[in-house]
């Protein structure tokens, strides 16, 4: 029987929205079978097929304490941010789908840059989806979920996560103003002087 699996293991292009996936069972192991939306964010790995099975393997994939070091995670308590991802991931897909960018509640300078990352016709170096992505859930983050009353959880999670972890250091994602002037703000520079070949005011704010 014809493995689909390896025989053709990538689905999606780099370049668009990862729309489907091959599903995996409890054990890891592929069923040949493509699911028709974006893999959720989890901890899983593909585990290759003993060649031999005695009986009938009923144990689920045991998951991995991804830690390094830090003391976050133990085998009695695992922490695990997909599911907050995955909620994060379907609130920048609402706001991407949105039509109007009227309505995206960002700046004019995030409304070009966004509409240059997701439109223009790059001849080469095109941005791959998860790095307009990045940006996409920064932008998110930094600017349209403070207005919002019921996006506030996120931040205050992140705010915490990153207190706990470490003290010492503030998390630029959580901190509005901050991240505007030192991540978007150049990266909205780059853009207009790749397109006027003057350096842009925004760098020097």
């Amino acid at each position: 029987m014809e493995n689909q699996f390896f025989e053709k293991p990538v689905l999606n292009s780099p370049y668009g929205y990862p729309d489907c996936h091959w599903e995996l069972d409890e054990q890891g192991q592929p069923t040949q079978k493509i699911i028709g939306k974006r893999r959720p964010a989890k901890y899983i790995t593909p585990i290759p097929k003993p060649k031999k099975r005695k009986g009938k393997v009923t144990d689920k994939q045991q998951p991995l304490v991804l830690d390094e070091g830090s003391g976050i995670s133990t085998q009695e308590q695992i922490y695990d941010p997909s599911p907050l991802i995955n909620a994060v991931r379907r609130e920048v897909d609402l706001w991407r789908a949105i039509p109007d960018s009227k309505d995206w509640k960002v700046t004019p300078e995030t409304v070009r840059l966004l509409k240059h990352w997701r439109h223009h016709k790059f001849s080469n170096l095109r941005p791959f989806f998860c790095q307009v992505e990045a940006v996409e859930t920064l932008i998110w983050l930094t600017e349209v979920a403070p207005k919002y009353p019921r996006h506030r959880g996120f931040l205050t999670h992140l705010e915490s996560a990153n207190r706990e972890a470490n003290p010492e250091l503030r998390m630029t994602a959580c901190d509005s103003v901050k991240l505007n002037q030192q991540v978007i703000r150049p990266f909205q520079g780059i853009v207009l002087f790749r397109k006027t070949g003057q350096i842009s005011g925004i760098l020097r704010r």
